[in-house]
């Protein structure tokens, strides 16, 4: 829709100039000659004429700049007002083209900035109902646990030092997931910043093995390292202990007492490569693309503590330095976790 306002001030001006030009050329003839001939009527009448063309180029002109700013006045009222998507950008030139560019641009930004807004609150409000769906049943395991206790309706010690033994471990897996799942949101909300170094690897294997160490001698299984001394990764060693710690446990937890799981790594000049290898119960090809989704469980009667946050935040750490996460397994045979950093 047209705006009149600068329309109608331009006419206004204009007319007040070129009434002004021709009254002042009407004055100065008349005090050059002292008077005003006929021959000084024409010219008048001749710089009338010039004003009138003057004034209808201009006009066209600038009724075509107002036109302009117009459009864009209107796209940015379907972008902003009705949420439209924006059009292929008109490419102009001049001072036009350089507003509409910096109006594309504008628009490309804050639709960016929305679009993560509204990703943020998305993963939050997922987040949140998962801690409450995954909270309500060891709080209503220990609601029984505090009922039984409290109402006197279990009086044998051993039966109670079981109970409580059994809210501890609810109590246990409470705190292990709500931390996990503290982590893995900062970790894909961006909030966390991997501090990436190169060093050795080595190191960095061992102490992810140590920290399982005393898990694989409960369940009298054995844990191996193959890694030369010189391999070297860029990455957060801290964050990748964790990840690697998650995958070790997961590897122990699906894996037979007496069996055996390696950590090894393939370094070249193209990547490195870390795996995680158990000779464990595998995972059907069927249940593959889901295994990193959050609280998915493949086994659920293997470890009924697990909650299944272990592997996506593995991958969600893995992802954020830059790597890749894959798996790979054979039921009853094998299952392989493959981390990959291309250098």
């Amino acid at each position: 829709m047209k705006n009149s306002f600068e329309r109608n001030r331009f006419k206004i001006i204009y007319f007040l100039v070129a009434f002004t030009g021709l009254v002042c050329f009407y004055v100065v003839t008349w005090c050059l000659y002292g008077e005003f001939t006929s021959k000084n009527g024409i010219q008048l009448v001749c710089l009338a004429a010039v004003f009138a063309v003057l004034y209808a180029c201009l006009y066209l002109h600038y009724s075509r700049v107002l036109s302009q700013m117009e459009h864009v006045s209107r796209i940015m009222e379907d972008v902003i007002d009705k949420n439209e998507e924006l059009a292929p950008e008109e490419y102009r030139e001049g001072a036009v083209g350089m507003l509409y560019t910096r109006l594309f641009q504008m628009v490309g930004v804050l639709k960016e900035s929305r679009d993560k807004e509204l990703k943020e609150k998305i993963f939050l409000r997922d987040i949140i109902s998962d801690i409450s769906h995954q909270l309500k049943t060891p709080l209503a395991s220990l609601n029984v646990f505090v009922d039984l206790l409290m109402d006197d309706r279990v009086t044998e010690p051993e039966k109670q030092k079981q109970i409580l033994g059994e809210a501890s471990n609810q109590l246990s897996r409470m705190e292990w997931m709500v931390l996990s799942m503290l982590k893995l949101a900062r970790i894909e909300a961006g909030a966390i910043q991997f501090e990436k170094r190169s060093g050795k690897l080595l190191p960095v294997l061992t102490q992810a093995a140590d920290g399982v160490r005393y898990l694989y001698e409960l369940r009298g299984q054995e844990l191996f390292i193959e890694c030369e001394e010189e391999a070297v990764l860029n990455c957060d060693g801290e964050w990748l202990t964790e990840a690697l710690i998650n995958l070790l446990k997961n590897a122990s937890d699906y894996s037979e007492e007496g069996k055996r799981v390696w950590l090894t790594v393939e370094d070249n000049s193209a990547f490195s490569r870390i795996y995680v290898k158990d000779e464990g119960m595998g995972i059907a090809e069927e249940e593959l693309p889901n295994i990193f989704k959050r609280f998915y469980r493949v086994h659920q009667e293997v470890n009924p503590n697990s909650v299944g946050i272990g592997l996506p935040l593995s991958k969600s750490i893995v992802e954020g330095m830059g790597g890749t996460l894959k798996v790979r397994s054979e039921l009853g045979k094998y299952t392989w976790f493959i981390l990959t950093f291309v250098k």
